[in-house]
């Protein structure tokens, strides 16, 4: 199986009913208009995809309606981040089963394992699946840096073929372009600095703000991409304040609330989280409305 790791890849919300069940209907509106967008590929089940309070049923019946409702127009990424090595192996064989096209493997979770435990893990996960891998680096977050050694011994694995790139240091990008050449195609990860990475020679954006707003994430991307630098310089500007909602623990609500303002979804999250209230929901959605008030004229860029 293979994967073009180039453009937009959506890391999509998870849609809930008011009873805390998977709402189809309203994930498949939002899907509809990403792929109208002229997004590339859907990564399902990440960390803006809540995916620490879904079960396995869940995702199963979420992947297997995304396949469908895609019907190969996209290539459909399963996320993998488990704690037990044995249970990330099982969910990369069921993710092939239920129609994924490829993996977005983290490190181990709620274990911060060395180096040679991070190898032993992603070459485990890697040998168990002919799946294409994209390998999620967010030090960060996650507190396990995938560093250029480990890269390094993951270079024979043909399936592990790209990198979100979410260290938060845009001269990674250099350094992992001077290290492999085109080895492992890079995505940005974080969207602040999606632009600058893409000008660095990152061939794709992993977003979360797209979510809500798909076209403009779009026309960023590929204006840069075809050179337009000023032309993308003028909506990323418009777009930060809007971006840098995706740099907060609670980014799953902020940008939630950008869908349901944009038309594209809802506030509800699944508990431990909760919706926002008060002053900070007001706060949030003064940035929203704002942006959305102001929002740019898009160029002719679909046919770039």
């Amino acid at each position: 199986m293979s994967i073009e790791w180039k453009g937009i890849f959506p890391a999509f919300t998870t849609k809930f009913t008011s009873a805390d069940e998977l709402d189809l209907p309203l994930f498949g509106k939002n899907l509809k208009v990403q792929l109208d967008a002229g997004i590339d590929g859907i990564i399902l089940g990440g960390s803006l995809g809540e995916a620490s309070v879904l079960s396995n049923t869940e995702k199963e019946k979420l992947t297997r309606f995304t396949v469908e409702q895609v019907a190969g127009k996209v290539p459909v990424v399963m996320n993998i981040a488990e704690g037990a090595t044995r249970d990330a192996v099982q969910l990369a064989k069921d993710a092939s089963k239920w129609g994924a096209k490829g993996l977005m493997l983290l490190p181990p979770m709620r274990y911060k394992s060395d180096e040679r435990e991070t190898v032993a893990y992603f070459k485990a996960v890697a040998s168990s699946t002919d799946l294409p891998i994209m390998i999620y680096n967010n030090p960060v977050d996650y507190k396990i840096e995938v560093t250029l050694e480990i890269f390094d011994q993951l270079q024979e694995f043909a399936n592990i073929q790209a990198v979100k790139e979410s260290t938060r240091d845009v001269s990674n990008v250099t350094r992992m372009i001077n290290r492999f050449g085109d080895r492992y195609k890079i995505l940005c990860g974080v969207d602040t600095l999606a632009m600058e990475e893409l000008v660095l020679g990152a061939v794709g954006w992993v977003g979360g703000l797209v979510c809500a707003f798909p076209a403009e994430t779009v026309a960023v991307y590929r204006l840069v991409k075809a050179g337009k630098i000023e032309e993308a310089l003028k909506i990323y500007r418009w777009f930060l304040p809007l971006l840098e909602l995706d740099l907060h623990a609670k980014l799953v609500q902020y940008i939630k609330l950008a869908e349901q303002q944009a038309g594209l979804g809802s506030e509800l999250v699944r508990a431990p989280r909760l919706a926002l209230v008060g002053e900070e929901r007001e706060r949030i959605l003064k940035v929203i409305n704002t942006s959305i008030a102001n929002r740019p004229a898009l160029p002719e860029y679909l046919s770039l």
